[in-house]
């Protein structure tokens, strides 16, 4: 038995549940997600636009306080998060638990230099004297690859560019050393090459400092170079999640297989891509079986009625399917 096997997770996400609104308007934009990260572990969350992705992030941050309800567990060094109070979280975001946001020109503060938004990071969460966190400044700067980092702590978000800002979220984000990162489509807006030195500098950092980190992409094959374990997300639950190697090569969920399918590899010029037929189901009236059932060439009658739980597939691989797809690499959703 490996060590990594009986270690205890670094974060353990149980029945996590948001709803969004009240009444017969509530959206119930995660429903019973459950998760665990350790160490050094990488774990991908992938799905269409709308599945639940970014909310389960800000869910464990408690970012979605403000307008939903959160319930479940997040547990997080011996405590459940999601009752810490907002005045204990904010010692936690950041510090411990750190965000890559997607759209950073929404998430940098236009009135201030980028150098400042990095020093409250590290203001907050380290005992670091003010000449070394103007040099963690300039290192995190310089590692995220941009050039003369030292002249350009004095500059704003509005003078750097899309992808440059990407680069300032993430120096930000890895600033103050956190065990866990949550890292939302960290790449967005970045060329193919400095995506993969983005994601080559999250997997040494995981490394380095046994953090975890929970990746939203939507790119297959980041997960497939990137991640130890993925979850593949629907309608706001978790339809599939195992080791990457294990679900890549062998999905047993119409929907991932549909996902797989629609990776373009090897097709021939003029022909159409492969597409999942239909559409997500609107979460303001989800139906009350399976919410993929009305896509999905695999459905059955109970598929209609009821829905499936997430349950055991094989030996760390979990499915929610009625029919789950047993041919070696899956077949066509």
């Amino acid at each position: 038995m490996t060590l990594k096997s009986v270690q205890t997770p670094l974060l353990e996400v149980s029945g996590l549940c948001t709803t969004f609104g009240g009444g017969q308007a509530s959206i119930p934009a995660v429903r019973d997600v459950s998760f665990c990260v350790n160490k050094g572990e990488v774990l991908g969350l992938v799905g269409e636009s709308g599945s639940g992705k970014s909310v389960t992030l800000r869910s464990i941050l408690g970012l979605s306080r403000r307008y939903g309800t959160t319930t479940g567990s997040v547990q997080w060094r011996g405590q459940n998060i999601v009752e810490t109070p907002e005045a204990q979280m904010r010692k936690i975001r950041g510090g411990e638990i750190a965000m890559i946001f997607q759209e950073p020109m929404t998430s940098l503060n236009p009135l201030l230099t980028v150098g400042l938004q990095i020093d409250e990071t590290l203001k907050a969460h380290t005992d670091m004297s003010a000449s070394e966190r103007k040099k963690r400044a300039i290192e995190m700067l310089d590692v995220v690859g941009i050039p003369a980092a030292a002249s350009r702590l004095g500059e704003y978000p509005h003078q750097f560019s899309g992808g440059m800002r990407q680069r300032v979220m993430i120096a930000i984000a890895l600033a103050a050393r956190p065990k866990m990162l949550l890292a939302d489509e960290p790449t967005t807006a970045l060329d193919v090459t400095i995506q993969a030195q983005i994601l080559d500098l999250i997997l040494s950092l995981a490394q380095d400092f046994d953090m975890g980190v929970i990746l939203v992409t939507h790119d297959l094959g980041v997960v497939a170079q990137t991640c130890d374990q993925v979850a593949v997300m629907y309608a706001g639950r978790i339809v599939e999640q195992g080791a990457v190697r294990s679900v890549l090569r062998a999905p047993q969920h119409p929907y991932t297989v549909g996902l797989m399918r629609s990776v373009p590899e090897n097709v021939p010029p003029r022909t159409p891509l492969y597409s999942i037929p239909g559409t997500p189901p609107s979460l303001l009236s989800l139906p009350a079986g399976c919410a993929f059932a009305a896509r999905c060439t695999h459905k059955s009658e109970i598929c209609e009625t009821s829905r499936p739980d997430l349950v055991g597939a094989g030996t760390g691989r979990s499915v929610a399917c009625f029919n789950q797809v047993k041919s070696e690499g899956g077949a066509a959703a």
